[in-house]
């Protein structure tokens, strides 16, 4: 059981990284697409 354990956890750490990695990408354009909507609209 514990090495199907840490197989399944080595399996789940690239996607969870990749969805990090999505996460990060979305709250960076959401903060640039923010600013340059108040920089549009001052």
């Amino acid at each position: 059981m514990p090495g199907e354990t840490t197989n399944s956890a080595t399996e789940h750490r690239e996607p969870a990284v990749e969805s990090e990695r999505g996460a990060l990408v979305t709250v960076l354009l959401m903060v640039i697409l923010g600013v340059a909507g108040i920089f549009a609209v001052s």
